[in-house]
């Protein structure tokens, strides 16, 4: 038979016949379509989250902190409808609002959301939030979604073609495609579903249920007075006056003996003492973040000596005003503060690359070439990185490995500026065809 004349649910269902099987959610138990299985989901998280993290300038180098946010987590992770995940729960420095959680049970809170967070209830309920979006398997079923429209998309004969030989080049399709979706935006089912069951955990976990109402009350608060610090969170995890509606409505459900339950509000105070001394210079870096997305340099630059001024030993202040400070071109004062954040967090990798980039600025690409190794030694995986390795190599003369490195990043990354250089100097070189 033709090709060209199958119907487009028939060419649906011949992808889907050679690729996907159905699950049973652990949710809703009801049975639905998935193309990413349990051991995708915790792949795609072990290779993923720790770039975000990363992003969001590392888990804070208190353990305590961190073991206080995991035994919470934990609780209410083991009493999930899906407590066979390999959870683990952080804090990372960033200061803006959010927390999220990767598809293999990998979650993080913010310095900036801890800081609003009153007591242990408010905790949970956000911790049990985002668990549910692993119980519920969110990700996977948006993943699942994007990928079944993108094979309509191809076209009838790469659908049937892609049944045989080259399964691989649809494994690497949907690979391609798992990086961009991992911390999509939910969807407003998603989220109410979300609330409702993590509402459930915490009070099965023994927590008070008006911590789901307050954690709520935050985010309307912010939302409407601060809506900058929030806008990361709300891109994910949508907001409207009706969530709060229903969460205080959900709240009013539970006996009065649940509701007087205790919030552990001191004992949250005690774990998060470190997080709170620095509140004036989160503050300062929360108001830097948003004069530099205004294009604000100089403000940004002003708030962020301040922020290290009142926190001279945090990392995030010194890498936050070495950046406002390569802003401004001024490059040997950068490197200095990025020198500064790597002595303070030696295995965080963000200021190792913002301190090669800097060196490549000021010419020293052997220097350059040197911090680039140690990003991928302390955070393997990342393209950028081995295009900026190449990029040295080539500044230094060194053709062979400039090429080598050009090449292995054209097999992950084929648009942009960095891969029309990469593929014009292997074109030059002879490595490669013009094509």
């Amino acid at each position: 038979m033709n090709a060209a004349r199958y119907h487009r649910r028939q060419i649906l269902g011949l992808g889907l016949g050679a690729l996907a099987g159905c699950a049973v959610n652990p949710v809703t138990g009801e049975r639905q379509l998935m193309l990413i299985d349990r051991g995708s989901e915790i792949n795609l998280d072990r290779e993923q989250s720790p770039h975000q993290f990363s992003a969001d300038f590392g888990r804070v180098q208190q353990p305590a902190l961190n073991d206080y946010i995991n035994r919470v987590g934990m609780e209410l992770a083991r009493i999930s409808d899906r407590p066979d995940m390999p959870y683990s729960f952080r804090a990372v420095n960033a200061s803006h609002l959010n927390a999220y959680a990767f598809p293999g049970g990998s979650i993080a809170v913010t310095r900036g959301m801890l800081l609003e967070l009153d007591n242990e209830a408010e905790l949970a309920a956000l911790l049990g939030h985002e668990i549910v979006h692993v119980a519920a398997r969110h990700t996977a079923q948006r993943m699942t979604q994007q990928s079944l429209s993108s094979l309509v998309l191809t076209g009838v004969g790469q659908v049937v073609a892609r049944q045989n030989p080259d399964y691989a080049g649809l494994a690497r399709d949907l690979g391609g495609l798992a990086q961009g979706a991992l911390l999509a935006r939910y969807s407003r089912e998603d989220e109410r579903q979300s609330d409702r069951l993590g509402l459930e955990y915490m009070v099965e976990a023994g927590h008070n249920p008006e911590g789901m109402v307050g954690l709520m009350e935050i985010l309307r608060g912010q939302r409407q007075n601060r809506p900058g610090l929030v806008e990361q969170m709300f891109s994910t995890h949508p907001m409207g006056e009706q969530r709060y509606r229903t969460a205080v409505a959900a709240v009013r459900q539970y006996s009065e003996s649940v509701r007087s339950r205790a919030r552990h509000r001191e004992r949250f105070r005690e774990a998060t003492a470190s997080v709170r001394a620095l509140r004036p210079a989160i503050e300062k870096l929360q108001a830097a973040h948003a004069a530099l997305a205004a294009e604000k340099t100089g403000a940004a630059q002003t708030l962020a000596r301040e922020a290290v001024r009142r926190a001279p030993d945090d990392y995030t202040a010194q890498v936050v005003l070495g950046t406002t400070l390569l802003a401004r071109e001024q490059l040997q004062p950068a490197l200095n503060r990025f020198r500064t954040a790597m002595e303070l967090y030696p295995d965080e990798p963000r200021a190792h690359h913002l301190a090669g980039a800097t060196l490549l600025q000021m010419d020293q690409p052997g220097a350059a070439l040197e911090r680039f190794r140690r990003y991928q030694k302390l955070l393997p995986g990342n393209p950028a990185m081995t295009f900026m390795t190449g990029y040295c190599h080539e500044r230094l003369g060194n053709r062979q490995p400039a090429a080598e490195h050009y090449y292995q990043y054209l097999q992950s990354v084929q648009q942009g500026p960095q891969a029309q250089h990469a593929r014009r100097r292997l074109v030059a070189w002879g490595v490669i065809q013009q094509g």
